[in-house]
């Protein structure tokens, strides 16, 4: 359960904080990625976008086990992950009041290497999954030398905080009278066309789940 601490309170417009953990797990399973942010041995700061998975309360991480900033991140660096949902654009009647109506989570802490075997394949179907439902029921599962290749971290959602801002445009009573549309415009992520691989071997369908894909 994700607890309120000096870093996950939301200054900037505190009236958007949602303490629903349900809320926040949502946001975690609909952004397609979501950012590492740390502090390494130097004191740079480094950042890199990653895909993920929540089973329960743990969010897992993927990382390629070649790249140094990843073994500074297995190693105990503090994180800071942030995933972000873009609902809808919000269209005012002047550019500085646009703005969008977005779900966005932050979550604090440290990643530890996954290295129990049934773990691995469990995260790695949910990590599947979560990019493209119903692939996790294909896909081959990964094989000693992918393993080899890459690094799974876990990190528990107990320090954590979600922002979320809905509703119209607010404009200033005077710009009411503008001859400007004013609005929201939903934004969904949908299938296109599915393109086959140059080396499919011949009478492999698409599977349905492609035509069906939608986020969120």
């Amino acid at each position: 359960m994700p607890r309120p601490t000096d870093r996950t309170r939301i200054h900037r417009h505190p009236e958007r904080t949602d303490d629903d953990p349900d809320v926040l797990r949502r946001i975690l399973d609909d952004a397609l990625t979501c950012t590492v942010a740390w502090v390494d041995a130097d004191g740079l700061p480094r950042a890199l976008p990653t895909i993920h998975a929540r089973i329960d309360d743990t969010l897992y991480l993927h990382g390629s086990r070649a790249a140094r900033a990843w073994k500074t991140a297995a190693a105990g660096a503090d994180l800071c992950v942030v995933a972000t949902v873009v609902d809808e654009l919000v269209l005012a009647r002047t550019s500085p009041h646009h703005s969008m109506n977005y779900r966005s989570a932050v979550v604090f802490g440290r990643g530890s290497e996954v290295t129990d075997r049934d773990e691995l394949y469990a995260v790695a179907r949910a990590i599947t999954r979560h990019v493209l439902p119903g692939r996790e029921d294909d896909a081959a599962e990964p094989g000693d030398e992918d393993w080899r290749e890459t690094l799974l971290l876990a990190m528990p959602i107990d320090e954590a905080s979600a922002k979320v801002r809905t509703g119209p445009p607010v404009d200033d009573p005077d710009e009411l009278a503008l001859d400007v549309w004013a609005g929201t415009l939903p934004l969904h992520t949908v299938a296109g066309v599915p393109a086959p691989s140059p080396d499919l071997r011949p009478g492999i369908d698409p599977p349905s789940y492609l035509a069906e894909f939608r986020r969120p």
